[in-house]
């Protein structure tokens, strides 16, 4: 039996993260779940979006399922997804970007993923003006931060069973900061004598992936360029109601669809659960339930390949609730 702290999140998050969780427990994965309330729907109560027992149940239970919190405007409050990232030194984010036969995209055989650097480099927010007209923001880059997630890109590899590894960098203008990124990146690659490795320049790779995006599978980069690069391969493959995400430590992780709150539709049971249904894919992977993992993921790509029972921005006209039975009813 695991414990597994859920947190529905605002707008459509609730009607995705609850037909999230049918489907898996239609899989016969024993879970039981703290259910956990956080985001826009909660400041009146508790004064802030990201409650100190919400944080808490993350902390006891090591995993959580998540869906999209609206961040706050005007309240000071950066961001619910930055605080977590933050409070529990979630250092990887995990980006998969894979094609289904019956998205409607200009591309075939996508099966990459980005592991992108969470903590550091420019969006580490030290930033200041010095006088009136001019802004400085510092690019933090450390030894110890390259080193975790360059090696985290390799023991994903390695358990995944790809075969090459990108790193992805500007260290021919950014000789300290991304040079340091590639030295690390260089001398851990040699001790994975079973996995390929290569590095490339982030503006090089921008124009690789667009032209022949087959060819990559595992990249690992830094912060600023992994927020842009895992967005772009998200429409390589379809957009970001179909990619999957996921934030991880060295003792917890939280699954979650990359888009937004979408509060325009929410409780209209028009949204699309898919991204999350795939990040619960990464989930059961990550405690070791794989046969319910492949089993989840073959019932969403032989829904989107009929392409009878999918939601509006799919090109359907089935609602979310419709959409999750139809995917617990492909699972074989």
């Amino acid at each position: 039996m695991y414990k597994i702290t859920l947190i529905p999140g605002d707008g459509i998050g609730p009607e995705v993260a609850f037909a999230a969780k049918k489907v898996i427990d239609a899989t016969g994965v024993k879970i039981e779940w703290d259910i956990q309330n956080a985001g826009a729907g909660v400041i009146e109560e508790f004064g802030t979006p990201l409650p100190e027992h919400v944080v808490e149940s993350i902390k006891k239970n090591k995993i959580a399922l998540k869906g999209p919190i609206t961040t706050p405007v005007g309240t000071g409050f950066r961001s619910v997804n930055v605080a977590l990232r933050k409070e529990l030194d979630l250092f990887v984010n995990l980006r998969p970007a894979k094609t289904y036969e019956g998205i409607n995209s200009r591309y075939e055989n996508i099966d990459l993923v980005i592991v992108r650097e969470n903590t550091e480099d420019l969006y580490a927010g030290i930033e200041h003006m010095i006088g009136p007209d001019i802004a400085e923001s510092i690019k933090i880059i450390t030894r110890k931060g390259c080193e975790r997630i360059v090696r985290f890109a390799f023991e994903y590899a390695r358990k995944e069973k790809r075969k090459k590894v990108t790193a992805v960098h500007k260290a021919n203008i950014m000789k300290c900061t991304d040079g340091l990124f590639l030295e690390v990146a260089r001398g851990i690659a040699s001790e994975y004598s079973d996995i390929l490795f290569e590095d490339m320049i982030v503006d090089a790779m921008s124009m690789k992936l667009v032209q022949d995006p087959e060819a990559y599978d595992v990249l690992v980069m830094p912060n600023l360029y992994g927020d842009i690069l895992s967005d772009l391969t998200a429409g390589l493959i379809g957009g970001l109601g179909i990619a999957p995400g996921a934030n991880i430590g060295e003792e917890v992780a939280i699954f979650e669809p990359i888009h937004g709150s979408a509060p325009n539709i929410a409780g209209q049971n028009k949204a699309n659960p898919t991204a999350i249904i795939l990040s619960a894919v990464l989930m059961l992977r990550y405690i070791g339930e794989v046969e319910a993992a492949d089993k989840i993921e073959k019932a969403v790509s032989k829904l989107i390949k009929e392409g009878k029972l999918l939601t509006p921005d799919l090109g359907g006209n089935v609602g979310t609730v419709e959409y999750a039975d139809a995917v617990i009813s492909a699972l074989e």
